[in-house]
């Protein structure tokens, strides 16, 4: 589940990643309101290709905010990349993770409740209208969700008011492979072994669209946002390729 579909004329805009930082990393970029929600923002100010990116569960840990600014700083391409808080300042704490207790399991419920993946995917075509009004210079958009955030991403592109042309998702919770005939831009998935292999291969198998589907067995659900322990080798090694490979999709796809 590995291959990458070419795209003729498209250059892989990849890839000159700085290098990481395993803790205490600078981020690059600034915070703004944007269509009410506060936002990270980082990237060249004239770009005309944006992503936003639906953090998980855990908000602006310092590992996602590393994420976007490679985003943001390492391709050919120019990309203005934008995390909002669509938790308004009330992520969940990162200690109820793993929920190894009933206190944790309780807590986390609630969370879930309070905060479904559906609600993100209805806030994202007002958010991006609300980047083209204050970044003029955004022609085309893409989207990246972490954990919750992909879920969140599977459902909005599968709707008629889907303001991206390409998506990916990561180490997502809840795969289902009823959403992937409903997507119609090109799709890219990276799973963690955490995840289910038997449903990352379904949803690969009814993905209808260019695509780049693939586990990373031996890291866990997180190693790209805000659950990567950076200071450990082989984690740091996968968390690199695994941006790398999501500039080359975007690269052919945005």
């Amino acid at each position: 589940m590995s291959d990458m579909p070419g795209t003729s004329g498209h250059s892989a805009a990849c890839c000159n990643l700085p290098p990481i930082v395993s803790q205490g990393y600078q981020s690059k970029g600034n915070y703004e309101k944007v269509g009410g929600y506060k936002t990270y923002i980082t990237g060249p100010a004239d770009a005309a290709k944006a992503i936003v990116i639906i953090f998980d569960i855990f908000g602006f840990f310092e590992q996602t905010l590393q994420g976007a600014d490679i985003l943001a700083h390492s391709g050919e391409q120019k990309y203005k990349v934008f995390i909002p808080d669509f938790f308004s300042g009330e992520p969940c704490p990162i200690a109820w993770y793993p929920p190894d207790t009933d206190e944790k399991q309780k807590n986390l419920g609630a969370f879930f409740g309070k905060n479904p993946p559906t609600s993100a995917a209805a806030a994202l075509p007002g958010f991006v209208e609300a980047i083209k009004a204050q970044s003029p210079s955004i022609a085309s958009s893409g989207v990246l969700g972490f954990c919750w955030g992909g879920k969140a991403v599977a459902l909005a592109v599968k709707e008629s008011t889907n303001p991206f042309s390409v998506a990916a998702s990561v180490h997502p919770a809840m795969v289902d492979a009823a959403d992937a005939p409903g997507i119609k831009v090109p799709f890219i998935m990276l799973a963690s072994g955490d995840e289910d292999a038997e449903d990352v291969r379904k949803f690969d198998d009814a993905l209808l669209v260019p695509k780049h589907v693939e586990i990373f067995a031996d890291q866990i659900h997180g190693w790209m946002a805000a659950r990567s322990n950076l200071s450990d080798d082989r984690v740091k090694a996968e968390y690199e390729r695994g941006y790398q490979t999501l500039l080359k999709f975007f690269g052919q796809h945005l």
